[in-house]
This record gives C-alpha cells, sequence and structure tokens, in this order.
C-alpha cells in the first residue's frame, strides 16, 4: 500500500512541477496549433512527392511533344501527314474515309 502512494504522489508531484507543464503545453502546441504542425508537415510532404512525380511527368511530356515539333519541321511530308492523321485533312481532289473499330 507504501508503493501506491508514492507512485501517486510521484505523479501529482510531476503535475504540480511548472517545467513539466510548460514543456507539455509546448509539445502539444507544437503537433497540433502551430502553423507548421506535424500533420500539415505529413501533408505537405505527400503534396511535394505527388508535385515531383508530375514533374517528372511533364518533363517526359516535354521531350515527346519537341520530338515531334522537331519531325514536323524536318520536311513538308511529315507535316502532311499529321495534319491527316490528327485532323483528318485532305487535299482537295481526294476523299476521307474513316474506320472505327470496335
Amino acid at each position: 500500500m507504501l508503493n501506491r502512494s508514492r507512485s501517486g504522489s510521484k505523479t501529482y508531484n510531476l503535475l504540480r512541477n511548472k517545467y513539466f507543464i510548460v514543456g507539455l503545453i509546448f509539445i502539444v502546441w507544437m503537433i497540433f496549433f502551430d502553423e507548421n504542425n506535424l500533420v500539415a508537415h505529413h501533408r505537405n510532404k505527400k503534396r511535394l512527392s505527388a508535385l515531383k512525380s508530375q514533374k517528372e511527368y511533364y518533363i517526359e511530356k516535354i521531350a515527346e511533344d519537341n520530338q515531334k515539333i522537331e519531325e514536323l519541321r524536318s520536311g513538308q511530308n511529315n507535316l502532311e501527314k499529321y495534319a491527316r492523321e490528327q485532323f483528318y485533312m485532305s487535299r482537295p481532289d481526294e476523299d476521307v474515309y474513316m474506320i472505327i473499330e470496335d
């Protein structure tokens, strides 16, 4: 029975210690209420990861588009081929037939 009162006394003394209370309040404030709290930090870290993957995707797309531009600039035949395939353009004396496969 004596041990129980000592452990309870230690807890009570710890809660009466002003440095412990201030430290506990500071930790709670930093974790939950501060502008740069742990929740916001975790959310920002996830967002940064997503943005980095988007950056990689767009860098690849830019490289592909630059390659297409170079192909289109390389000659009139490539430009006509692209216009026919992408925009279904034709010469005045031609007919265009579209075949749609299911």
